[in-house]
């Protein structure tokens, strides 16, 4: 008898509390209060050698500010090929806001710039939006449209997924995709699907923040931009190997 009383007690008051929710005044104050923190991944930081013996160094790192809707982004990429006498080479600086659309998913709006980092050279300045977060099985997604200062428009795609093979190794495969709405002479980026990327990389984290790594990559231009680099005496197609670190802070 004492149990049954003991169970019937604690289903009033499940039972009390649940009314008591669904009946919550509006100047209670909230069970967690929201907080800003932010976070700088740094997550390709690497040296590669090319089929044609060129040592390249890549970077691409974000950062970001806010809270649980609302963030504040810094994302940056950019190369830099050694021994060639050139500056290194900006793909990408943005700044943009964020605000939380669906559990994972974020839309993004911002400015930014690329080109070289060459005093001398005019770079292009851009308005950029993007949808940011993680698809289905948990791959990571980055895709983004582009309008410069000429209203040329520009598209891209980033995508990675962690294969977790033990409690601090992984197999990363990444595709990079690159188009173009309308022509941009200009900046060497002809209409139409521009080039693609595919990467493998295997990471071993010797923290939870750094995590060293070793990978190759394919990269492929195509049609009108293929037909560029031909000009120029450049191979349409490279392929490379990487060592490099991730890491955050």
């Amino acid at each position: 008898m004492k149990r049954v009383k003991t169970l019937t007690g604690l289903l009033l008051l499940g039972f009390a509390s649940v009314v008591s929710a669904q009946h919550a005044e509006d100047d209670w104050p909230k069970p967690m209060k929201t907080s800003l923190t932010g976070q700088l991944m740094i997550d390709r930081l690497e040296i590669s050698q090319t089929d044609n013996g060129d040592n390249v160094v890549t970077w691409d790192a974000i950062g970001w500010y806010g809270g649980d809707e609302k963030r504040l982004y810094i994302k940056t990429e950019g190369e830099n090929q050694l021994n060639d006498g050139e500056t290194s080479e900006l793909e990408s600086a943005e700044v943009l806001a964020s605000h939380l659309i669906a559990p994972f998913w974020e839309i993004q709006a911002g400015l930014g710039l690329r080109g070289s980092l060459d005093s001398d050279v005019n770079r292009e300045h851009y308005a950029v939006f993007s949808l940011f977060g993680l698809a289905p099985y948990r791959f990571e997604i980055d895709q983004s449209l582009t309008v410069n200062e000429d209203g040329d428009i520009a598209a891209s795609l980033e995508a990675e997924y962690d294969l977790r093979l033990t409690q601090v190794s992984y197999l990363q495969p990444r595709l990079e995709v690159a188009a173009a709405l309308t022509d941009a002479l200009d900046y060497d980026r002809p209409r139409g699907f521009n080039s693609m990327t595919l990467g493998l990389r295997y990471r071993y984290e010797l923290s939870r923040e750094f995590a060293p790594y070793i990978g190759a990559y394919w990269r492929q231009s195509f049609a009108k931009t293929a037909d560029l680099e031909e000009a120029r005496g450049k191979d349409d197609s490279e392929f490379g190997m990487v060592i490099g670190v991730r890491m955050w802070f």
